[in-house]
């Protein structure tokens, strides 16, 4: 009896246990997002710049957390929203984005980049562009565009993605005015690396990186697997007079699980 009720015991343990992790991976660090704030300006800023960053949306449905994302961001009504490559990985979910932008108040300046999904997953950029466009948002390949707030200009660089595209940092910024801030988007953060090299020349406060998913199935702070591109970078802040922010996304890439890597938005006054 004490044996059949110990096993009994055992086997409701691990139904428990197994219940409360599938519960955490396939639903919590999923849906229930974590924001996150950072105050990366320059000393005596007086127009500070809030920027909104969505980046790997891997979208292919509308949910209601997307629709709990969209509203938060359209009350805190930042000055830009930032899309950090990976919006989607499938052409035939062109139209699902045009259905999430829409959830976004067009007043909003949004700006994005190519991930490596869009390229992998033969998305249509021209068609993609006109969408982006549509909504007020520009996207960048390769390119620099200028955002003005109060009489504050700053450059926002649009880098091509490093692995499935052609980052190319000398053509993005051939435009440049040095004088103005700059705020670059790279989808790959092991191209920070070349960021780096040229610095002294950007004026920039701030690289937005994305792609790594902060692991997305990590176990004790074990990353079992990076995608190519990652670097040595894997999520949060890094650098020290140019700063990187590599965030953990929004959806997932293979499989429809995180574990110890939930979802973010992350918010920066620059």
């Amino acid at each position: 009896m004490k044996i059949n009720s110990r096993r009994r015991f055992i086997k409701s343990t691990i139904l428990a246990i197994s219940s409360i992790l599938a519960i955490d991976m396939f639903w919590f660090e999923r849906y229930i997002i974590d924001w996150n704030y950072f105050d990366v300006s320059k000393p005596n800023t007086e127009a500070k710049i809030k920027v909104v960053q969505l980046s790997d949306l891997h979208i292919q449905s509308i949910k209601s957390f997307h629709k709990s994302i969209a509203s938060k961001i359209n009350e805190m009504k930042p000055d830009l929203v930032c899309f950090t490559g990976d919006a989607l990985d499938d052409n035939n979910n062109l139209s699902v984005l045009n259905l999430f932008l829409e959830l976004l108040d067009p007043s909003i300046k949004k700006y994005a980049i190519l991930g490596n999904w869009e390229y992998w997953g033969n998305v249509n950029i021209s068609e993609l562009n006109k969408i982006y466009k549509s909504h007020n948002c520009e996207l960048l390949i390769n390119k620099t565009s200028n955002f003005t707030k109060n009489k504050r200009t700053i450059n926002v660089i649009g880098i091509d993605d490093f692995v499935g595209g052609k980052a190319n940092l000398q053509a993005s910024t051939s435009s440049l005015n040095t004088k103005n801030d700059a705020l670059i988007l790279n989808h790959c953060p092991q191209y920070f690396e070349t960021i780096q090299t040229k610095e002294n020349t950007l004026n920039a406060n701030l690289v937005l990186s994305g792609h790594t998913h902060g692991g997305q199935i990590t176990f004790l702070g074990i990353v079992p697997f990076k995608p190519q591109g990652s670097g040595q970078f894997l999520k949060g802040l890094y650098g020290d007079k140019l700063k990187m922010y590599v965030s953990k996304g929004i959806g997932t890439s293979i499989l429809p699980i995180r574990f110890g890597s939930r979802s973010e938005v992350a918010v920066f006054d620059i």
